[in-house]
């Protein structure tokens, strides 16, 4: 049974991840920091020391890593590379902060940009964090920082990263498969193929260490 670590669970589980991870031989790890959502670890991103050098197979991270501060970010990078197998893998989402900026020149501030199954989202949401939970008082819902494309490329190659796949979806974000080994295109392409969204709601595909073959 191979593992997944599922950060940032918050009330869902294994059903809510990509279908990559429902085909009966993943077991899901719960990481969140509230203990409210009943996480298997309670823990921080920038402190995930309770679990062991080497020992995930797959990381899940969905809108997670623009909670932190900028200074942080290379922390917890480092920390999913740390925790990760040698041929595991990170999916890391995130807002896309050159859609967001696209979004609002064309005048989509406090307008929603989309549904969400919490509600509609703005540009103000993606950029600061869901004001509706925040006001709730869930400050750790806020957003502390911003990702392009090149940049987060840029930081999971620092944080220990040899390759990455990434891409700009429709709904104004990252979608980041990151390897702790230099892989092919076509095995990095096998992976993608398995995973949510489907590839026509993706664009922009960029690859950043992928082998040509």
């Amino acid at each position: 049974m191979k593992t997944v670590l599922h950060v940032g669970c918050g009330g869902n589980d294994i059903r809510s991840l990509p279908i990559l991870f429902q085909d009966g031989e993943w077991e899901e790890i719960r990481y969140d920091i509230d203990p409210a959502a009943l996480p298997d670890v309670v823990g921080r991103l920038q402190d995930m020391s309770l679990l062991e050098d080497g020992t995930i197979d797959a990381i899940f991270s969905s809108h997670n890593i623009e909670h932190v501060w900028a200074f942080e970010v290379p922390g917890v990078l480092s920390e999913f590379r740390r925790i990760l197998k040698s041929e595991g893998f990170a999916l890391i989402l995130c807002p896309d902060v050159v859609s967001v900026a696209q979004a609002i020149i064309h005048g989509y501030l406090e307008e929603t940009v989309y549904e969400s199954p919490a509600g509609p989202i703005t540009a103000m949401d993606i950029l600061y964090g869901y004001h509706a939970s925040i006001k709730e008082g869930n400050y750790f819902m806020a957003h502390k920082t911003a990702f392009t494309a090149d940049t987060l490329a840029r930081h999971l190659d620092i944080a220990g990263f040899a390759s990455s796949l990434i891409a700009r979806d429709k709904l104004l974000g990252l979608h980041a498969l990151a390897f702790p080994t230099v892989l092919s295109k076509d095995a990095a392409e096998a992976i993608a193929s398995r995973l949510q969204p489907p590839v026509d709601a993706l664009i922009e595909v960029c690859s950043y260490g992928i082998g040509s073959t």
